[in-house]
């Protein structure tokens, strides 16, 4: 019989899968398998107590807003703190938090103001999470093998999203939205657990530094000095809201309209999740050597499904828009991976990745909560295609940054957050690629 231990074992991984890199990639899919249908089941919930388009979009506000509001404390605090006991009492507070959603839905006593309240306090431990789990993943990985760990661990978070949408779809048509927040709170118990014997002895004590502020000034230099970081996440800023809005808000709406309900939204949203893991697996044998260029121009089909729901389109179109969407991001998400993991020093991974999640969801609450206003002024159909227009933009705007269009891929095996040879924060014109995969964000 296999134990734990024998799972874990060195003898029983690729060279690069070390036991951090495992147990992260292990906790991450049972997460991404909860969360997906939570997010569908979130919707219905409110839809179900009587809300409308609205007062779907508050509740998607309620739960972005305070990751804005805390992104950049949280990773202050995970380059200070032990990474993996962040992210574990994060885990505690979304799975708590979950819980007394689901409790709520299942007695019938759910109110606006407490769905609310419940993902506010979601949002907050993911605001934790996030920057500490990301600098967490970029340390764990060594070497010229770091983009195919990358991909490989896409794939599995992706893989998740592909059962999680499409079950929590299911789910929630069959039995309702209540079941499927208690599934969510009983994944973050587990992956919690499995965070608890991550090992951080590798990290370098921290130096006693000049308090909050300065790590935080610290981390704004490191990101404002590399013009193809804060010019990706500005493009972002923007793309995510839009999506944001047409995913959590309009997306149900349409499917309620047009559809047929929750389960072909759900099968939709998992043909996305089946695009990211065929993305991540093309990535473990593509290596583009412009690794920002590649990333980028596949990031316009980012577009296609706001159209498609603005047509609308039949099921089995979107679906097909879904999975082609989920291929195409999943390249910038493995390529952007690789950029940061080899370019930011691992003492400040946290802080940049803060920064960048901070830039990437900031406009998230405002875009969620204007998208109901939207509606009722508009139209749906006006707003969806607005949203796809926006994404065109930004993403045609981003590749006019040289930067972007230059960061090569380093040709010899560099340690994770190390700098480039130059010292320079610019890409170098004659670091030429070899070859190595790239895939999507997380």
């Amino acid at each position: 019989m296999t134990s734990a231990a024998d799972l874990l074992r060195p003898s029983r991984r690729p060279s690069w899968a070390g036991r951090n890199y495992s147990l992260l990639t292990a906790s991450a899919f049972v997460t991404n398998l909860g969360s997906h249908g939570a997010l569908i089941a979130a919707a219905f919930a409110v839809l179900e107590a009587g809300g409308d388009g609205g007062d779907v979009g508050l509740v998607a506000a309620s739960r972005t807003l305070p990751l804005v509001l805390f992104l950049l404390i949280g990773g202050a605090v995970a380059d200070r703190l032990p990474r993996h006991r962040v992210m574990v009492a994060a885990n505690a507070l979304n799975c708590l938090s979950q819980a007394a959603f689901a409790v709520l839905v299942l007695t019938g006593e759910a109110r606006l103001w407490q769905m609310m309240l419940l993902t506010a306090l979601g949002g907050t431990g993911q605001a934790f999470f996030s920057p500490a789990a990301e600098g967490m993943l970029l340390s764990s990985v060594r070497g010229e093998q770091a983009s195919r760990a990358f991909a490989v661990f896409r794939m599995a978070m992706q893989g998740a999203a592909v059962g999680g949408a499409a079950l929590g779809g299911a789910m929630v048509a069959a039995i309702g939205p209540g079941w499927v927040l208690a599934a969510d709170a009983a994944a973050f118990a587990v992956a919690g657990s499995l965070r608890a014997f991550l090992d951080v002895s590798h990290v370098p004590a921290r130096t006693p530094g000049g308090g909050m502020l300065a790590d935080l000034r610290e981390g704004w230099r490191e990101f404002a000095g590399r013009p193809w970081l804060w010019g990706v996440v500005v493009q972002f800023s923007i793309a995510n809201a839009v999506v944001a809005a047409a995913d959590a808000v309009y997306g149900p709406l349409v499917a309620r309209d047009h559809l047929g309900g929750a389960g072909p939204w759900g099968l939709a949203l998992g043909f996305f999740g089946a695009g990211t893991v065929a993305g991540a697996l093309l990535m473990t044998r593509w290596k583009p050597r412009r690794l920002l260029l590649a990333g980028t121009l596949c990031v316009f089909p980012l577009a296609l499904p706001s159209a498609a729901l603005a047509v609308p389109v039949p099921v089995t179109v979107l679906c097909a828009v879904m999975f082609l969407t989920g291929v195409t991001l999943e390249v910038f998400g493995v390529s952007w991976m690789t950029a940061l993991h080899q370019e930011i020093p691992e003492e400040k991974l946290s802080r940049v990745c803060a920064y960048d999640w901070f830039g990437s969801v900031a406009l998230v609450p405002l875009a969620t909560a204007l998208a109901g206003p939207a509606e009722t002024a508009f139209g749906r159909t006006p707003a969806l295609w607005g949203c796809a227009a926006l994404v065109v933009i930004v993403t045609a705007a981003v590749l006019c940054v040289p930067d972007v269009r230059n960061l090569r891929r380093h040709t010899k095996p560099v340690t994770a957050g190390a700098r480039p040879e130059t010292g320079d924060h610019r890409p170098r014109p004659d670091s030429a690629d070899t070859e190595r995969p790239v895939g999507g964000l997380g």
